[in-house]
């Protein structure tokens, strides 16, 4: 089976628009503003749906630019069936997943939300726009919700999931915290390399699912722990850890998809914010909002994959 990373499809790219090269002017931020404000007045069960663009301001940055492409061409993720392979390919997946991630995930962990972030959550206090459906793993949406933990997560649905936990194939789950202190234990030589990097300020840059793009560093010699709970109840050796997010080849789950669905059905309106919705998880929200005559207004820098719908 061939998997291929998402992207927004030729058709999308209209040669007769002229892409955006500098930022917005206060002037289009206003007529913006007040495009919003009068698509979400009369609103009493919007829906908002966002994307890794939201994060940018809180220094993770997205996938792609202003043009619709990646950022960074040569990016290759590790996908799902490559990173759950038992045998020894798919540990060295892992060991390099892992190393880089453990590099990537403090910044991700020490982040705050933006104005955005805040924006968002003042609109489901107020009641405009109640629920959120996020495709960050970040966590930044339940760290500006001004609900308590329980009424948040019933708030903001996880598309693709959350970095802070970790979990093995036999639905053991560990905290990132700690299993970030048990690759540091097992790791030590890139622990003094993680306090290097932060110590000079030359911290390599977070991609949105919580990993770093680092050249010229082997990933042979990296320690990946294996699962405690494992051991403990059945004396299993288990080294099949992953973060509780959706890899690229890897599908969301019944429960996650049909919620989405709900939600997007229960909605008066939609506002897609900071997304290209290249994912067609995301995607397939925009298009069954439009079927069912749902108002949706888009939010973005750069074409989408969304630019070739119609009513």
């Amino acid at each position: 089976m061939r998997i291929t990373i998402p992207t927004i499809p030729l058709p999308a790219f209209n040669p007769a628009v002229k892409l955006r090269t500098h930022p917005p002017t206060p002037k289009e931020i206003e007529v913006a503003s007040e495009r919003i404000a009068t698509f979400l007045e009369r609103s009493k069960n919007a829906l908002v749906i966002t994307g890794a663009g939201v994060s940018v301001d809180s220094g993770i940055r997205a996938y792609r630019g202003s043009d619709g492409h990646y950022m960074n061409p040569n990016y290759k993720p590790i996908f799902y069936q490559e990173l759950v392979d038992p045998g020894p390919k798919g540990h060295a997946f892992r060991q390099r997943y892992w190393s880089r991630s453990y590099l990537g995930y403090p910044p991700v962990r020490d982040a705050q939300p933006n104005p955005t972030h805040y924006a968002i959550a003042a609109l489901q206090y107020l009641g405009h726009a109640p629920r959120l459906i996020t495709q960050n793993v970040d966590g930044l949406h339940h760290k500006a919700s001004p609900f308590s933990p329980t009424e948040t997560s019933q708030r903001v649905l996880e598309l693709h999931g959350s970095l802070h936990k970790v979990h093995c194939p036999h639905n053991h789950y560990i905290d990132r915290l700690h299993f970030q202190d048990t690759l540091s234990t097992l790791n030590p030589s890139w622990k003094a390399f993680a306090d290097e990097l932060e110590r000079t300020g030359s911290k390599p840059r977070t991609n949105p699912d919580g990993d770093v793009d680092i050249e010229g560093v082997k990933f042979d010699s990296f320690v990946v722990p294996e699962c405690e709970d494992c051991l403990v109840e059945h004396g299993r050796r288990e080294d099949v850890l992953k973060p509780t997010v959706v890899f690229f080849g890897e599908s969301i789950s019944v429960d996650t998809r049909e919620r989405s669905f709900d939600l997007v059905k229960e909605s008066d309106r939609v506002l897609l914010v900071g997304t290209t919705l290249a994912t067609y998880s995301a995607f397939r929200l925009a298009k069954l909002a439009i079927e069912y005559r749902k108002p949706v207004m888009m939010l973005n820098l750069g074409p989408t994959r969304a630019d070739v719908l119609k009513d």
